[in-house]
């Protein structure tokens, strides 16, 4: 397991509704431009552990070009010449779906590129936020 300290890569996924983003050199603001599995009463009490969020959120235009992205700027940032892990925070309304989802892919594509990654998701675990 890797942990925080011997990362090239921390990512953190959050909710926005359980407080402020975390510190990070990237953050990804993922509640206006997709679409939220909060909305889908099925999906609500689900989390990004259930195979039915995770479809619905990699299925959402736009996702999979943002994780190239991102990759991308991770990268962008690690060929900069200051030392230290590249911190991305990705944040959603309450944390327990899209910004998991997105972590988690993010975290697997930068491995595949043979990156040591750091995953924590501080709000997945919370009760839904009633809204």
């Amino acid at each position: 397991m890797t942990t925080h300290l011997d990362a090239q890569v921390r990512i953190e996924s959050f909710g926005y509704l359980h407080g402020q983003p975390p510190t990070a050199h990237l953050t990804i603001d993922l509640r206006q431009h997709f679409k939220d599995p909060h909305i889908t009463p099925e999906l609500r009490y689900m989390t990004a552990h259930d195979e039915p969020v995770r479809a619905t959120v990699l299925a959402s235009p736009g996702i999979a070009d943002l994780l190239e992205a991102t990759a991308a700027a991770v990268t962008a940032f690690l060929r900069g010449p200051s030392p230290g892990p590249v911190i991305v925070a990705d944040g959603c309304a309450g944390g327990r779906h899209r910004a998991p989802v997105f972590a988690h892919h993010l975290a697997d594509r930068l491995r595949e590129s043979g990156l040591t990654v750091a995953l924590h998701h501080r709000d997945l675990d919370k009760p839904v936020v009633q809204r």
